[in-house]
C-alpha cells in the first residue's frame, strides 16, 4: 500500500518583508512535513509555499501556518496586484498517493472548524469542501477582496462563513479546500497596456467561454502586462493549449510573449505532454525518457540496505568515522523533535521564536551529519586508493607519498569537522534542555549525549589520522581545534546536567 502522502500549497498576503515569508515558512516546517518549494513575487505581494507529508502533519503544518501568518501580516496595510482576502488566502489540500479526496475533503473541513474556533477567523470552503455550489470556485469568495467582503460579511447572509465569526479582523477570512493538482502559469506580454493582458485573460478563461479548466486574470507585473492563470486540470486544457491560445488572442491586439514561469511545481506529465506536442514526436512514450527508465530499474546495489547491516559488515568502510556523524545526526534529530513538541503550545508561546531557530539549525546540521556519513567513508576509500599506487620507480614512490599524505589529511579533516558540528548540536541541545517542552527535556538530554558520543567517536578518528601525517604543521593546527571543541563539549554536557536536574528534577550522577 502506498505511503499517504498529502501536498499543500497555501498562498500568504506577504512577498515584501522576507523575514516574514521564513516565520511563515519555519512555522510550517515545524509540523515536521518537507517543503518543496517557495515563490514569492512582489507586485502580487504573495508567496505560495508548496510542502507535502503525512496527513495529520500537513494539516497541523497549515494550521501552524495559519496562525504565525495571522500574527504577521494586517490586511489593512497591504497592497498588491493579486486578489486577496486573507493573511492566508487560500489553503488547499490536494491527495497525492495512499489518500482519498475525501480524506482531503475531511481534513479541510476539520482544519477550517479549528481555525475559526481557535483562531476567531472567518473560513470559506471551496473546491471539493465547498458546501454551497457557488463556493466551488474560489473567485465567487474573493468578490470584492478584502476591502469588499470586510463592507458585507455582517449585513449579506450570502457572505456568512462556514467557520468562524461574521466579522472581518485585519487577518481577514482564508479560504481552505481539497483539489486536483494545480498549475499556475504566468504569461507576460510585450507590453505595459494592462488592458490587453486584462481582454486577453477574458478571452481564454472558462468562465468567459474559453478553455475548459482555465482560469486567469490580466495584471501589471514588474511593468508588464501580465495574463495570470490556474490551469485546474492540465489534461482538459494542457500548457502548450493555453499559452498558445495567449499568444493567439496577443496578436490580435498586436504584442506578442515576453516570456512566461511557473509558480510552485508541476506534474512531470504536463512538460512532457508539452515537449512532446511542441516537437511533433508521433507514439512518443514516457518510457523513452531515460530519467523515467533509471528510476524503475530494480536495485542492483549489494550493498546492505540501511545503515547498520552496512556497518556490521565485513568491509572497512563504513566504519567509525561514519558512526559519528550518524550518531551527531541522530542527536540533532532529537533536537528539532523537541523544537517540534514545543512550537505550537501555548505554554512554550514567549519561547517560540527561539525554538524555531533551534529547528531550523538543528535541520541544518542534522542534512550535513548525513552527508558527512558517506564523505567519511570516502575520505578513507581514498587514503587505501593511494597506498596501492604504484612505487617502482622513485618518481612514483614520491607521487604515492604525496597523494597518501594528501588523502589522510583530508581523512583527518573531515571527521573534525563531524567534531565541530556534533558540538554545535550539544549547543543546541543544551538551549532545548532549558526552554523546550517539559515532557520532551530527557530527549534533549539525550541529543547531547548523541552529540557527545559523536564528538568522542570522531576525535579518535582525527588522533589516529594525524598520527599518520608526516607534516606537522598542518596537524597541530587540526589538534588544537579538536581539544577547544572537547574543553566546550565538557562544559556543556555540565549545563544540561545541570539544566536537568533544576527543570526535570532528575538527578545524574
Amino acid at each position: 500500500m502506498p505511503t499517504p502522502l498529502v501536498e499543500c500549497i497555501p498562498n500568504f498576503s506577504e512577498a515584501r518583508r522576507p523575514e516574514v515569508v521564513e516565520a511563515i515558512i519555519a512555522a510550517i516546517a515545524a509540523a515536521g512535513v518537507t517543503v518543496l518549494d517557495r515563490h514569492s513575487d512582489s507586485d502580487h505581494n504573495r508567496t505560495v509555499v508548496t510542502y507535502i507529508g503525512a496527513p495529520a502533519e500537513v494539516e497541523e503544518a497549515a494550521f501552524l501556518g495559519i496562525r504565525k501568518a495571522a500574527e504577521l501580516i494586517n490586511l489593512d496595510n497591504h497592497t498588491g496586484t493579486h486578489p486577496r482576502i486573507g493573511a492566508t488566502d487560500v489553503v488547499p489540500f490536494v491527495p497525492l498517493s495512499g489518500v482519498s479526496m475525501e480524506e482531503c475533503v475531511a481534513m479541510a473541513r476539520r482544519l477550517g472548524e479549528r481555525v475559526g474556533r481557535e483562531l476567531n477567523l472567518p473560513v470559506y470552503l471551496y473546491e471539493e469542501a465547498a458546501t454551497q455550489p457557488e463556493r466551488v470556485n474560489l473567485e465567487n469568495i474573493r468578490r470584492g477582496q478584502y476591502e469588499g467582503l470586510k463592507a458585507e460579511i455582517e449585513t449579506h447572509p450570502e457572505r456568512k462563513p462556514d467557520f468562524g465569526p461574521s466579522c472581518l479582523g485585519s487577518a481577514g477570512a482564508t479560504v481552505i479546500g481539497a483539489r486536483h493538482p494545480l498549475i499556475a502559469y504566468n504569461v507576460y506580454l510585450a507590453t505595459s497596456d494592462v488592458s490587453i493582458a486584462k481582454a486577453v485573460a477574458k478571452a481564454v478563461r472558462q468562465s468567459s467561454g474559453g478553455l475548459p479548466c482555465v482560469k486567469a486574470l490580466g495584471m501589471l507585473v514588474e511593468g508588464r502586462a501580465q495574463v495570470s492563470m490556474n490551469l485546474t486540470n492540465f489534461r482538459q486544457t494542457s500548457i502548450q493549449t493555453a499559452v498558445e491560445a495567449v499568444r493567439s488572442e496577443a496578436a490580435r491586439h498586436g504584442v506578442g510573449i515576453h516570456h512566461s514561469e511557473l509558480v510552485g511545481l508541476v506534474p512531470q506529465e504536463a512538460l512532457t505532454d508539452a515537449a512532446a506536442r511542441y516537437l511533433q514526436l508521433d507514439g512518443f512514450k514516457s518510457e523513452q525518457i531515460l530519467e523515467t527508465c533509471l528510476f524503475a530499474l530494480p536495485r542492483t546495489d549489494s550493498r546492505p540496505a540501511n545503515f547498520l547491516d552496512a556497518l556490521a559488515a565485513a568491509t572497512p568502510t563504513p566504519g567509525g568515522g561514519s558512526a559519528a556523524a550518524h550518531a551527531g545526526a541522530m542527536g540533532a534529530a532529537l533536537v528539532t523533535m523537541v523544537a517540534r513538541l514545543t512550537i505550537g503550545k501555548k505554554k512554550y508561546a514567549d519561547v517560540e521564536a527561539q525554538m524555531s531557530e533551534i529547528l531550523n539549525q538543528a535541520e541544518r546540521l542534522r542534512h550535513e551529519l548525513t552527508i558527512a556519513m558517506d564523505e567519511d567513508s570516502s575520505a578513507f576509500e581514498s587514503v587505501m586508493a593511494a597506498f596501492k599506487l604504484p612505487k617502482d620507480t622513485p618518481e612514483q614512490e614520491k607521487v604515492r607519498a604525496q597523494a597518501i599524505e594528501n588523502a589522510t589529511l583530508r581523512a583527518a579533516q573531515i571527521p573534525l569537522t563531524v567534531a565541530q558540528k556534533s558540538v554545535s548540536v550539544m549547543a543546541l541541545a543544551e538551549r532545548a534542555v532549558a526552554l523546550g517542552n517539559l515532557n520532551a527535556i530527557s530527549d534533549g538530554a539525550s541529543a547531547a549525549a548523541m552529540a557527545r558520543a559523536a564528538l568522542m567517536s570522531a576525535s579518535y578518528n582525527v588522533r589516529i589520522n594525524v598520527n599518520n601525517l608526516s607534516d606537522k604543521t598542518a596537524s597541530d593546527p587540526l589538534l588544537s581545534q579538536l581539544q577547544t571543541l572537547e574543553e566546550r563539549a565538557a562544559k556543556l554536557e555540565k549545563d544540561v546536567l545541570k539544566t536537568l536536574a533544576e527543570r526535570g528534577g532528575i538527578t545524574v550522577p
